[in-house]
């Protein structure tokens, strides 16, 4: 699912749960748990699938049972366990059903055999080609699909909803029947949709039908053969982009297997993202003519505002990557892409050349046209690299290049801080109508209670992974040994706090035991069935950064952990803990003391203010930094 890259102990990588392009998507092998630090998703290999797959527990324990060849028991599906599966789910069944279907109608009957088969072969694809693809037929019948899933037991409510059925004046019928089925599917492989052609060159009927979007298909995140490419992209560390169905399945077939296509939609930033998981390099493959051409324009500034690396290669003679795979032999394709494959500059620079001529205006205009591009690279190296390398081909001097590009960079700043400016203003107002300006306006003091989550967190932390570990601490000259869970918890339990985060208090009931009985291990709590509970677990014992294994060795350097120095650690986390929680109580009673009009109560406070300052001020001592009175 994600290009992993080894960071210490632990696997970093792009987050598949919400658009990033800085990593921060943290992989623990030893703890079998992964956290991302920039949207909060968290959870173990099992969550992951239900997460990214969104397959219920029972079906992400299938699939990955399935994957790793590991044998389940079963007992037979009921009517009611069917009808408690969430909608995403039912829909992710009916295509299936309807995928081995289409496979059943092209391999097992007679019209299946005489026209889509002999299509297909037709289209130079061998047998096992098209069993990779899973490539299928929907017969030329009204409902012949539709009847046989609600012989099987399946809902037509999800049959409509994935676009199978189209339901009008109280009749069902097939969308795709008398079409050659196409399936679409996701990164894990499950089908999300169906592209269907026509067999004939009917001019009034669409030679395609692609699937309607639907809550399991968004044509703009989908790339047709992601399942079947992503190692590939990984292992070459490339991924070749084309437009069409026909020519994934024939680059394949010529035994290059990292290439995907955009499904038949322009290609968009989120597919440009999911490609991104698997690799920083992209090579778009786009028929030679003027749509092609226009076609990986728009792809190139779009692949570079990500962070990518992009080439271009246009098929000569008008063909497109299917009729060239066809024409030539498997390996003179393989190298043909690879030795004439562009850099974007080089070919932008090509195009526009032919195009201006000698014409200086249009000279002109083909240099803000680079300099638009360039000033989309996001790393300052590179775009000054190629700004240089720009001004080198078209004679251009280098800083005219470089300012144009600075001050393009500096209007997109500008552009980006009004509009949130805007976005601003327009919440503010949208807040403001919801005052009530007839109520008497109430002063609110500054010093509200601080926040002491930190501190908190920082010591639930330590609970959390170290409680069974043994710390000596001082006690009449000699030292004695005791449990960090003993010694957090003797003191958590006889001050009894009150902790902001509720979570963290049912946590710290986990940890109250009988005596000589040791405490929730963390695989145990990860382990909990309390989801809220994991996750929370899961956040506290995932470290955000962490130094290279290979950079510590290769400059010799002895790093302390945190175990070297856990008494210390133990006692620095209480005494700061305690701190906090001292100074928010503080803040409260000066919150009291300066709306208070009881002389009387006033001193009562005063008091019990003095007597918080004193205490924090002992605390502060024993925690060895100087407290501000």
């Amino acid at each position: 699912y994600v290009l992993l890259k080894r960071r210490g102990a632990n696997m970093l990588g792009l987050c598949p749960f919400h658009n990033e392009k800085s990593p921060s998507f943290t992989v623990s092998p030893a703890k079998g748990i992964y956290k991302c630090f920039g949207c909060g998703a968290s959870g173990n290999s099992v969550g992951f699938v239900m997460e990214h797959d969104k397959l219920s527990f029972p079906d992400a324990i299938r699939q990955l049972a399935k994957r790793y060849n590991i044998e389940l028991e079963e007992t037979a599906q009921s009517d009611e366990l069917q009808k408690e599966l969430k909608e995403m789910e039912s829909m992710m069944l009916v295509n299936d059903f309807a995928g081995k279907y289409c496979e059943s109608q092209l391999w097992e009957t007679e019209e299946g055999k005489s026209v889509a088969h002999s299509y297909f072969r037709e289209r130079g694809f061998t047998n096992e080609t098209i069993r990779k693809f899973n490539l299928g037929y929907s017969p030329d019948a009204w409902s012949a699909l539709t009847d046989s899933a609600l012989k099987a037991g399946y809902n037509l409510e999800y049959l409509v909803k994935t676009g199978l059925t189209i339901e009008k004046d109280g009749k069902q019928f097939d969308r795709f029947r008398g079409r050659v089925m196409f399936p679409i599917h996701n990164v894990s492989g499950k089908i999300i949709a169906f592209g269907g052609r026509i067999l004939g060159n009917d001019k009034k009927t669409a030679k395609y039908v692609n699937s309607p979007e639907s809550e399991v298909y968004h044509k703009s995140r989908a790339l047709y053969g992601i399942h079947l490419a992503r190692k590939a992209i990984i292992n070459n560390d490339l991924c070749y982009l084309v437009e069409g169905y026909t020519d994934v399945i024939s680059l394949h077939q010529a035994g290059i297997e990292n290439v995907v296509a955009s499904s038949g939609t322009s290609l968009t930033e989120d597919q440009i993202k999911i490609i991104h998981r698997f690799t920083a390099n992209i090579t778009i493959l786009y028929d030679g003519d003027q749509a092609g051409i226009k076609a990986s324009f728009r792809g190139i500034d779009m692949i570079l505002t990500q962070g990518m690396n992009v080439k271009i290669l246009l098929f000569p003679d008008g063909d497109d990557p299917d009729s060239f795979i066809k024409k030539n032999t498997p390996l003179y394709a393989q190298t043909y892409i690879k030795e004439n494959a562009q850099d974007f500059l080089d070919f932008k620079l090509n195009i526009l050349k032919e195009e201006t001529g000698n014409d200086p205006i249009k000279k002109a205009g083909m240099i803000r046209d680079m300099v638009q591009s360039i000033a989309l690279i996001p790393d300052p190296i590179i775009r000054n690299i190629y700004a240089k390398d720009c001004a080198r081909k078209i004679d251009t001097d280098e800083s005219i290049l470089l300012g144009e590009i600075t001050k393009l960079i500096k209007q997109k700043g500008q552009k980006s801080t009004q509009d949130n400016l805007l976005h601003n203003e327009e919440r503010n107002e949208s807040e403001a109508t919801h005052i009530e300006y007839d109520q008497p306006v109430k002063h609110v003091a500054d010093n509200t209670p601080k926040n002491i989550s930190y501190q908190e967190r920082n010591l639930i932390r330590l609970l959390v992974q170290y409680a069974n570990e043994i710390v000596y601490i001082q006690a009449e000259g000699e030292n004695h040994p005791i449990r960090v869970g003993d010694l957090i918890m003797s003191d958590i339990m006889s001050d009894e706090p009150v902790f902001e985060n509720k979570i963290f208090e049912r946590i710290v009931k986990l940890f109250i035991i009988e005596e000589n009985t040791d405490y929730p291990s963390e695989k145990e709590l990860l382990q909990n069935q309390e989801q809220d509970i994991v996750d929370e677990v899961i956040t506290l014992v995932s470290n955000k950064h962490e130094l290279s294994e290979n950079w510590i060795n290769r400059h010799k350097i002895v790093i302390p952990t945190e175990m070297d120095n856990l008494r210390k650690a133990i006692f620095s986390a209480l005494y700061a803990f305690k701190i906090r929680t001292v100074e928010a109580l503080e803040a409260s009673l000066s919150n009291e003391i300066e709306h208070e009009k009881d002389d009387d109560k006033v001193s009562e406070l005063l008091e019990k203010l003095k007597v918080l300052l004193d205490l924090k001020q002992t605390l502060g001592k024993e925690l060895q930094y100087v407290v501000m009175k």
